[in-house]
């Protein structure tokens, strides 16, 4: 099996750039030993305009089936015949996945010691696999592949030239062409080969949840195939798919009720329910609005959802999203298509990169700030540093707080007993103490607050998200009187 990846270059960024990228030298050619076969890595081409990198896979089919030992789906085929006559020493699957994995690892972690610079920075890319089996045909290779920014082309090869009466083949010639870190683009492929195979070569185990959401951070979870995605990488197991879709249900914001009956089904039902991530950002644009905010800050936007919903109601004139990752500010950037935007819809957005545990001059003199399912990535001893940095310093009008109601996680079947929503979550607060957090801050501050549930108000547990709005005391402002709020401060102080 064989795959290549090429890349253009210019006066300031030669192509041969690729070559630090990858850790492989063009001038040479290497090998490297695999679990069920040897890798090449070979430069076909190598100069300042155009560099090309080809990684050829030779499988040892024999000994996949001595390795695989008879276990059906996630190993060797069933039948005898078909152990030892099949495409895997040919089609691009999860074999390649692995080697692409294991040769450039340091370039899947975006790590590159000789030239750091070079990581973080989108190049032009065409990845060509010349034959990649692809279960629903190459409606589905675009399908999977267009929503990360790719220009797809997916050819179907036919199953025999010199009889093109018997139609095509359940394979594709692939190349795929965008402008994207090579760390991302080989992401892309490590989780979306054997995907498109619906098949894998070895026993998938629990970790390959851990091995799905690292690899697919950043786009997995916005993905409008995730759960198509997650079912065929994880073989297909329910317990296993569950555990990874409620994993990315707070990333992606779904709402919890919704996720087992995704894990059987190739579609979305008609009567799918509401998503959570819609009811928080409904939640926090009436808050706003009821502000009369014009200047708004998203800090810890991630890719920019509330950013764009903000920018269609043209009372907001100026939205300010800010974040500590780069890469989700780009994607940020990708989704809100700030490139194809007029002079005059540009000047109303801006996207900073910015720790929120560090005062910011960039941030002071707006008229509401928003911090949406953020205060539970820090770490709680950096929150003192996030308090005054907002309320301290930036000391916006008006400032909104959503985070997720721990008491309401056992509602939600598909998690664990005593697990956080999210891997990257530090804590989870139930309502008393986001409240008695809430009115130190206000006391502290010269702030009132009041609180908002969002989403199904459960009698006994609360709302799965929570919600506070700050309001300086030293302004007046307006209030929506449809908005159903909670305790005052004071209220919260006595409870």
């Amino acid at each position: 099996m064989f795959l290549t990846i090429s890349t253009t270059g210019t006066p300031d960024a030669p192509a041969t750039d690729l070559g630090f990228l990858l850790h492989k030298h063009p001038e040479k050619a290497q090998r490297f030993s695999t679990s069920h076969g040897t890798a090449h890595v070979l430069y076909p081409e190598a100069t300042a305009d155009r560099c090309t990198a080809a990684l050829l896979l030779e499988v040892d089919p024999v000994a996949l089936v001595r390795r695989a030992k008879g276990k059906g789906r996630g190993g060797a085929p069933d039948s005898a015949l078909a152990q030892y006559v099949n495409d895997r020493p040919y089609a691009a699957s999860s074999l390649l996945a692995v080697a692409l994995g294991s040769v450039f690892s340091s370039a899947v972690k975006g790590q590159c010691a000789a030239r750091p610079e070079l990581t973080g920075r989108p190049r032009p890319l065409r990845i060509e696999v010349p034959v990649l089996p692809a279960r629903g045909g190459a409606a589905l290779v675009a399908r999977l592949f267009e929503p990360l920014g790719w220009s797809v082309t997916a050819e179907p090869v036919p199953l025999d030239e010199t009889f093109p009466q018997w139609g095509d083949s359940r394979y594709v010639r692939l190349v795929l062409e965008g402008e994207t870190t090579l760390a991302e683009a080989l992401r892309h492929l490590y989780v979306l080969l054997p995907v498109l195979d619906d098949s894998k070569h070895y026993w998938v185990a629990p970790d390959e949840v851990e091995k799905l959401l690292r690899s697919g951070e950043g786009w997995l979870e916005n993905h409008p195939e995730q759960r198509l995605i997650t079912r065929r990488y994880l073989a297909h197991r329910p317990s296993l798919t569950r555990d990874a879709l409620a994993r990315l249900a707070e990333a992606d914001d779904t709402e919890p009720e919704a996720l087992d009956n995704a894990v059987d089904e190739e579609s979305d039902t008609p009567d799918k329910p509401v998503p959570l991530a819609v009811r928080r950002r409904a939640a926090v644009l009436a808050a706003l609005r009821a502000s009369g905010a014009a200047r708004v800050l998203d800090l810890g936007c991630g890719q920019g959802q509330l950013v764009g919903e903000l920018l269609k109601d043209p009372r907001f004139t100026e939205v300010v999203g800010v974040d500590v990752s780069v890469r989700a500010l780009r994607e940020a950037a990708r989704r809100l298509g700030l490139e194809r935007m007029t002079e005059r819809q540009a000047a109303r957005v801006k996207l900073l990169q910015g720790s929120l545990a560090y005062t910011d001059a960039r941030l002071a003199g707006y008229d509401a700030a928003v911090l949406s399912e953020v205060v539970e990535h820090l770490d709680p001893p950096r929150l003192p540093a996030l308090e005054y940095a907002v309320f301290g310093a930036a000391r916006p009008a008006t400032v909104i707080v959503t985070t997720p109601n721990a008491e309401y996680n056992v509602r939600w079947e598909t998690l664990p007993a005593g697990h956080v929503r999210h891997a990257d979550h530090r804590f989870e607060w139930n309502r008393e103490e986001f409240r008695a957090w809430a009115a130190e801050i206000a006391e502290r501050h010269r702030y009132a607050v009041e609180f908002t549930p969002v989403g199904p108000d459960d009698p006994e547990v609360g709302p799965p998200t929570q919600m506070a709005t700050f309001h300086r005391h030293d302004l007046t402002t307006k209030h929506d009187p449809t908005t159903q709020h909670g305790p005052t401060t004071k209220e919260a102080n006595a409870a």
